[in-house]
C-alpha cells in the first residue's frame, strides 16, 4: 500500500485533534465518568489481585476495594460537613468582622478618591441586586447540575465493577488493534500506563495527606481559626497544576479575614502556604511520584484550561493523567513520536536551528526542563 503524504498525514493528525475535541465537549457528560472510573479502577487493582491471589471470588474481590473507596470518600465528606458546620455556627461573628473589613475599606477607598461613602454604598446595593438576579439565575439550573452530581456518583461504581470485571476482554479489544509483531511494544505501554497513573493517584493522595497536616496543623498550632478547613481545601485545590494553588490561596485568605479584623492571621496564612508549598515542590512531592511524569509546565496549564472548559473541575482533576497516559502512546508510536515531545519536559541540549541531528525522531541528547 503507498504510503500517504506528509501533508496528508499532518491533515489527518489535526483533524482527528479536533474531531476528539468536540467529541469531549458533546459528551462531556458521558466521558468523563468513564474516564475517571478507568483511573480509579487501575488505582483499585493492586487490592483486587491481592484479594483474587488469596481465592476469594472475583465479584466479591471486585466489590471489597470499591466499598473501601467509598468508606474513604465518605469520610472526607464527613470532615467537610463538620468543618462547615462550625464556619455556619461563627456566622455571626463572621457577619461582623465583614463588616468591620468593609468599612476600613470604606474609608481608606474616601481617602484616596472622590467616592464619599453614600456613593460606594449605592454602587455596592447596585451590585449586590446584579448579584442576586444572578444567583437567582444560577439557582433554576441547580437542580439539573444536583441531578448530574447524583447520577455521576451513581454511576461511578458501576462503571468500576464493570472495567474490573471485563479487564481482560477490553485488554484484547486492544491488542487486536495491533499486528502481532508489535504486541511486545503494546504490553510495555500497558505495564507502563497502568504504573504511572497508579504512582500519580497514589502520590496524589500521600500529597493531600501530608499537605492537610503540614498546612492544617502548622496554622492550628499558630491559632488561626478555620486552620483544618483551610488545609484540606488547599491540599485538594493543589491537585490542580498550577491554577489550584492560587486560588487556595485566595480561599484561605477569605476564610482567615472573615474569622479575623487583624490582618496579621492573613499574613501568617499566607506565610504557612508558601513554606509548605516550597516543601511540596521541592522536597516531598519529587521524592513521592518521582520523575516518571514528565510533562512541561505550559502543557499543563493548557490541559488545566481546556480540561475546565470541557467537563468543569473533573476535566480540570484529570487532565494531569490523562496527558501523561497519551504521551507514553506517542513516545512508542513512530507516527506521533513529534507529539511526545511536545509533550515533555525534555529539552535539547543544542537548538533544532542550528544542529540538524535535534530535529530528527531519533533519541538525543537531552536536559531537564528546570535546568537553565
Amino acid at each position: 500500500m503507498q504510503e500517504l503524504p506528509l501533508t496528508v498525514r499532518r491533515s489527518i493528525e489535526l483533524l482527528g485533534i479536533v474531531l476528539i475535541g468536540t467529541i469531549l465537549v458533546i459528551g462531556s457528560n458521558i466521558i468523563m465518568p468513564v474516564l475517571m472510573a478507568f483511573f480509579i479502577s487501575i488505582l483499585l487493582v493492586p487490592v483486587y489481585r491481592f484479594l483474587r491471589k488469596w481465592k476469594i471470588p472475583e465479584a466479591i474481590a471486585i466489590i471489597i476495594p470499591i466499598l473501601l473507596l467509598i468508606v474513604f470518600v465518605g469520610l472526607i465528606g464527613w470532615f467537610f460537613s463538620s468543618q462547615i458546620s462550625i464556619l455556619v455556627s461563627d456566622f455571626p461573628q463572621i457577619k461582623k468582622n465583614v463588616s468591620q473589613h468593609l468599612h476600613a475599606l470604606s474609608s481608606w477607598i474616601s481617602s484616596i478618591s472622590d467616592y464619599s461613602t453614600k456613593e460606594q454604598v449605592a454602587f455596592i446595593n447596585k451590585k449586590s441586586d446584579d448579584l442576586m438576579s444572578y444567583a437567582g439565575t444560577a439557582a433554576s439550573g441547580a437542580a439539573v447540575t444536583l441531578s448530574s452530581v447524583f447520577i455521576f456518583v451513581g454511576l461511578l461504581p458501576i462503571y468500576i465493577y464493570l472495567m474490573l470485571f471485563y479487564k481482560d476482554i477490553l485488554l484484547r479489544f486492544i491488542f487486536m488493534w495491533f499486528k502481532t509483531d508489535h504486541h511486545p511494544r503494546v504490553k510495555d505501554a500497558i505495564y507502563e500506563t497502568e504504573s504511572i497513573i497508579k504512582n500519580y493517584l497514589v502520590g496524589l493522595l500521600i500529597q493531600i495527606t501530608y499537605m492537610t497536616v503540614l498546612l492544617g496543623g502548622g496554622l492550628l498550632l499558630l491559632g488561626i481559626k478555620h486552620a483544618l478547613l483551610i488545609g484540606v481545601i488547599f491540599a485538594i485545590l493543589n491537585l490542580i497544576p498550577y491554577v489550584g494553588a492560587l486560588i487556595g490561596n485566595i480561599i484561605g485568605v477569605m476564610l482567615t479575614l472573615t474569622s479575623s479584623t487583624e490582618l496579621w492571621p492573613v499574613l501568617t496564612v499566607l506565610i504557612v502556604i508558601a513554606v509548605v508549598q516550597f516543601l511540596d515542590n521541592n522536597i516531598l512531592m519529587p521524592r513521592i511520584v518521582g520523575s516518571k511524569i514528565k510533562i512541561n509546565a505550559l502543557v499543563a496549564i493548557l490541559g488545566v484550561v481546556v480540561g475546565g472548559s470541557i467537563a468543569g473541575v473533573p476535566g480540570m482533576f484529570l487532565s494531569m493523567p490523562l496527558i501523561a497516559v497519551l504521551k507514553v502512546i506517542f513516545d512508542r508510536t513512530d507516527m506521533f513520536k513529534q507529539w511526545g515531545v511536545l509533550l515533555g519536559d525534555e529539552r535539547p541540549t543544542k537548538s533544532p536551528m542550528t544542529f540538524p541531528a535535534f530535529r530528527k525522531k531519533k533519541t538525543v541528547p537531552m536536559k531537564s526542563g528546570t535546568e537553565k
